[in-house]
This record gives C-alpha cells, sequence and structure tokens, in this order.
C-alpha cells in the first residue's frame, strides 16, 4: 500500500512539474527538457486559455469529403462531395445540449492540422504526422457510416469563407463571399474498411 501511495504521489509531482514547465515563459530547464515535456503533456495534456479568453473564428469554414474506389475492372470510382461541416451543424441545431464533440471534433482537428502543417500538407514533426492521422481518421470513420460502402482513398476540401462584420452593408457581404478560399488536400490512402 506505502509503495502505491509512494508511486501516485511521485507521478503527481511529475505531472505538475511538466505542466508547470509546459505553461511557464521559456527558461534555460523548460526548453533542455522541451521534448520530455511534449511528449507527456501532448495530446492529453494539452494547455490553452480559450476558455478564459476565448479567441471566436472570424470565418466560417466548410470542410468536405470525398471517396475513392478501385473496381474490380480496374477503374476508380470517386464519389461526389459530402458537407461534413453540416452534419456537425445539423446535430447542434434545435439540440439544448448539444455534444461538444458534434460541436468541435472536426473544427479543431482542422485548426490543429493547419497550425501544424501550414499550407504545404508535408508534416515535419511527430505529432504533425499524428495530427494528419487524426485529421484522416475522422474524415474516414464519418464517410465509413455515411456511405457504408468501402474505399481505399479519401480527400478533403475546406472552404473558408471571411465573416462579414455586423451591420455591413450587403454588397461588403457580397465581396466578403467572393474571397473565400477553397484549399484540395491530397488523396490519403486508408485501410479498405475506411479506416
Amino acid at each position: 500500500m506505502n509503495t502505491a501511495v509512494a508511486l501516485c504521489l511521485a507521478t503527481t509531482l511529475v505531472h505538475a512539474l511538466f505542466v508547470f514547465l509546459h505553461v511557464a515563459p521559456p527558461n534555460v530547464v523548460s526548453q533542455r527538457y522541451s521534448s520530455q515535456v511534449n511528449a507527456w503533456i501532448y495530446p492529453f495534456f494539452e494547455q490553452n486559455w480559450r476558455l478564459f479568453a476565448p479567441d471566436p473564428d472570424s470565418v466560417n469554414r466548410t470542410i468536405s469529403a470525398r471517396t475513392a474506389h478501385t473496381a474490380r475492372d480496374g477503374s476508380v470510382q470517386v464519389t461526389s462531395w459530402f458537407d461534413l461541416t453540416a452534419v456537425d451543424v445539423a446535430a447542434i441545431e434545435h439540440n439544448p445540449f448539444p455534444s461538444h464533440t458534434s460541436q468541435n471534433l472536426l473544427r479543431r482537428s482542422w485548426t490543429s492540422y493547419v497550425e501544424l502543417l501550414g499550407g504545404d500538407d508535408h508534416p515535419r514533426s511527430a505529432r504533425a504526422e499524428m495530427m494528419q492521422k487524426y485529421l484522416r481518421n475522422i474524415a474516414a470513420d464519418r464517410m465509413t457510416d455515411l456511405s457504408g460502402k468501402p474505399f481505399e482513398a479519401i480527400q478533403l476540401r475546406v472552404v473558408t469563407l471571411p465573416v462579414a462584420a455586423s451591420g455591413t452593408a450587403d454588397r461588403d457581404r457580397r465581396a466578403a463571399s467572393a474571397s473565400a478560399e477553397t484549399r484540395l488536400l491530397p488523396w490519403w490512402k486508408v485501410a479498405s474498411d475506411g479506416k
């Protein structure tokens, strides 16, 4: 029993130390042990302060996916685009207790993907590669659930539309709509069951 208590206490102290080093301003110790601290913190203990100082999106994003399947005759069949964001919106609309997952899973995974990979879609770190797989798996799971048909590849399209400030004229809103940015991600291979 004493060993279990000592182990729990030691784990708690190490956890508190690593969280402190993660959120503290850069210093010699946090820089020296950054790889160990990051390995402990990510992805389960990530710290951010958005709860206290939220940074709302100033854009609307629509994330769509399509899949590809190679038929027995060798022809590649590509589905039409399916709006994954619309599924999330439908899940929270008119729901008095919407799921946090429905509201944020796809949106947060895309935000993290962009932060880690930038605009070239080539992961340069283990965390970036993990985030790429995470986004791919979310899309593949949803497309598997929605279509039920097998596929070997998936592609995402993200349309980003700036939100016009409230009280702006209609022509300014149309100008904001015209400046929509479309980003087409490369095809990602998935297992034959869509995962």
